[in-house]
């Protein structure tokens, strides 16, 4: 049940922001918007508020901006109507009104860390030795280490920053180390034979071989509190590290560097919400806000049927100054649903293979 709340809190708040984006600017040039829907299929419940009918329904999984006159056969409409035609406005306000929704998807994390950040402060990373993670069989795990260990002395010499601890690894040779641990109020003494390991980056490439036990630092934060313009400037910088992140997995998706099998969808989301909801409201934030920015910048891609194909149609529309042909744009339509149909159906079987294994 908790995974379920989370997935739709989640997952309706990124929604909700995406179309908020398409429903204002479209407003703000004065298009006028028939529907603005939560979730795709049978109505649930709605309300009409002036000439918007705002509902949610049956399937969370996206929402949509019903606009007049954005049809292909709404396009011959009446000539008092055309003030508040989408077809009728300029290029440039079209492709505004469908990039709206991305970028308010890209810009609604340095709004949540903004508040976190003011809230909770700016969290810095603990100057430690402590093992947060014991690979299994490695040279540490059968040396007898432990998760919450904290490690003193490395061959007689202190190792008062993880670094230290990296370098007297890397240094030894593959020649046996005498480890001085402490483990709760106990101070133990361990031999480690460090072994050739592949290090590698967090998109799983290699960047070099050196000796290493098989450990991972712990990740302690303490934070720190800031002024509103640090926080500011710390949500911006938080976003946009989000950014070049997501970025870089896309690439390294389309390079192979990360395999297909890594791809996850809804099932997925729903675990890792539920997940991080367990672990408490600054965990979810910043899930939520890593999750809008994957969100904006996939609404980005140019395929048919997402924002970034409608975008790449005005962007060849504006260059001929004459829209695309319709039965172009129609086979075009046809060729990214089954894109995304295929991905969808992929993701899926991702997903329900994680569960079985």
């Amino acid at each position: 049940m908790n995974t379920l709340f989370s997935f739709i809190l989640v997952l309706g708040l990124l929604i909700f922001v995406h179309e908020l984006g398409h429903f204002l600017v479209a407003k703000l040039f004065g298009v006028r918007v028939l529907k603005f829907s939560l979730g795709f299929g049978p109505k649930l419940f709605g309300r009409v508020v002036g000439e918007t009918e705002y509902i949610v329904s049956a399937l969370p999984l996206g929402g949509y901006v019903k606009m007049f006159g954005e049809n292909p056969d709404e396009q011959d409409v009446p000539e008092a109507d055309k003030k508040v035609s989408f077809a009728h406005k300029s290029v440039l306000q079209r492709f505004l009104i469908i990039l709206a929704g991305p970028v308010f998807n890209l810009i609604f994390p340095i709004f949540l860390f903004f508040f976190l950040f003011s809230v909770v402060g700016v969290p810095q990373p603990v100057e430690t030795t402590r093992v947060g993670m014991v690979t299994e069989d490695s040279p540490a795990y059968h040396a007898g280490i432990q998760e919450g260990d904290v490690l003193l002395e490395i061959n007689g010499q202190p190792t008062k920053l993880w670094v230290d601890v990296l370098h007297k690894v890397k240094e030894s040779g593959g020649n046996e180390i005498n480890v001085l641990l402490q483990r709760e109020n106990r101070t133990l003494e361990v031999l480690v034979k460090p072994e050739l390991d592949d290090a590698k980056n967090m998109f799983g490439e290699v960047t070099e071989e050196r000796y290493m036990i098989g450990i991972v630092k712990d990740n302690e934060v303490e934070y720190s509190s800031v002024g509103g313009l640090q926080a500011f400037k710390d949500a911006l910088s938080q976003t946009w590290l989000f950014i070049y992140l997501t970025g870089m997995g896309f690439a390294k998706i389309v390079q192979q560097v990360i395999p297909a099998s890594e791809l996850g969808g809804p099932i997925l989301i729903a675990q890792l919400a539920g997940e991080q909801m367990r672990e408490g409201w600054v965990n979810l934030t910043y899930f939520i806000g890593l999750l809008s920015v994957n969100l904006g910048i996939l609404n980005l891609l140019p395929i048919p049927v997402l924002d970034g194909g409608h975008l790449a149609f005005l962007t060849v529309e504006a260059i001929r100054r004459k829209p695309m042909n319709e039965r172009a744009q129609i086979i075009a339509q046809q060729i990214g649903i089954a894109l995304l149909a295929t991905l969808m159906v992929f993701v899926f079987y991702n997903d329900i293979l994680r569960l079985f294994q």
